[in-house]
């Protein structure tokens, strides 16, 4: 018996390297790119840089927390995207179409990314189609709901239309307020987002049904023999991703102070790569909020910092693409 017990410590000394880099590699990865960036870039460690760094943060991880409970029940959801683009145009429109008032502004973005996830949660959980292919397909349906609306135009204040006239609203300064304003030198977007990773996180950690998420994406089948209500949370799961999808393009849309068509295409990567990366920090091993902040952190400062050094876009989403297979190898050699 003594000798299986000492070639199973010696295994785990022999990988302890690999275990610290799994625990604590985001983390000095992060170290080491703001060091690197503030080394070689001039305006890197500036206020306004950093506070544009959070506020680009806030939205990735508003989004990227939504995949996170999708990923919790062992699902995904690629229509995130998507729902950020119809966000940010039905809350532009509202306004400047419509001329409506903070209440419905924030109203209708978020009952429609709602609707998006009873909708995903329709086609995988009642009909039973892959997720990957349900939430595809509603990408894509979204994506030609808001274009046909706004037939490719942005909407913004004083807009021609087609009638001849001029948009009778306008981006109100308590919207733009979400996005731009500050309280106590703070963007008071990242304060949202830290407030929504703390609730969720507790929720999660310390709850009843935050457990059970975690069971329902362990094991649905043990879960439903254990008296869990496995369909329910999963279609919990995919409204809650809806939700945060909407609410990042409300805080995308107060910022950027227009409704612009496919806006959200780009924070689909950015929140899946942040989702995952996740995995890794401190030894998790799963979907956490706190991981999936920290995810979005290294993305954020590491999108800065190359767009700083003039880097294309289109060689950032390589840099991208290839955070995201580190992570991904990670997470799975430390399974093995």
């Amino acid at each position: 018996m003594e000798q299986p017990v000492l070639s199973s410590i010696k295994k785990k000394q022999t990988l302890s390297p690999l275990d610290f880099l799994y625990k604590h590699g985001t983390l000095l990865a992060i170290l080491v790119v703001i060091a690197y960036f503030g080394i070689t870039l001039d305006r890197f460690f500036t206020y306004d840089n950093f506070s544009d760094i959070l506020r680009s943060i806030s939205i990735v991880t508003l989004v990227a927390i939504g995949i996170t409970f999708s990923l919790i029940v062992d699902g995904f959801d690629l229509s995130v995207g998507s729902t950020v683009s119809l966000a940010t145009i039905s809350s532009a429109a509202a306004l400047v179409l419509y001329r409506q008032e903070i209440f419905v502004t924030l109203l209708v973005p978020i009952l429609l990314g709602i609707v998006v996830g009873l909708l995903n949660s329709l086609l995988i959980v009642k009909l039973r189609l892959p997720d990957l292919l349900a939430t595809l397909a509603t990408m894509y349906a979204i994506n030609g709901v808001q274009l046909t609306y706004t037939k490719g135009f942005s909407i913004y204040n004083d807009m021609p239309l087609p009638d001849g006239g001029t948009a009778p609203g306008k981006f109100i300064p308590s919207f733009l307020f979400i996005g731009q304003g500050e309280v106590f030198g703070i963007p008071f977007s990242v304060l949202l987002m830290l407030l929504i990773v703390i609730v969720s996180h507790l929720f999660l950690t310390y709850t009843k049904p935050g457990r059970l998420f975690y069971m329902t994406g362990e094991n649905r089948e043990a879960a439903r023999l254990a008296g869990i209500p496995v369909n329910r949370y999963r279609t919990y799961a995919y409204v809650i991703s809806g939700f945060f999808a909407a609410l990042g393009g409300i805080v995308l849309a107060s910022r950027i102070g227009t409704g612009q068509v496919s806006a959200g295409a780009s924070f689909l990567m950015d929140g899946v790569a942040a989702a995952y990366i996740g995995f890794s920090v401190f030894g998790a091993g799963k979907p956490n909020v706190i991981g999936t902040l920290f995810g979005s952190i290294l993305i954020g400062v590491l999108l800065n910092g190359l767009t700083m050094m003039n880097v294309p876009y289109y060689a950032q989403d390589i840099v991208k693409g290839v955070i995201l297979v580190g992570a991904l190898a990670l997470s799975h050699m430390q399974k093995k």
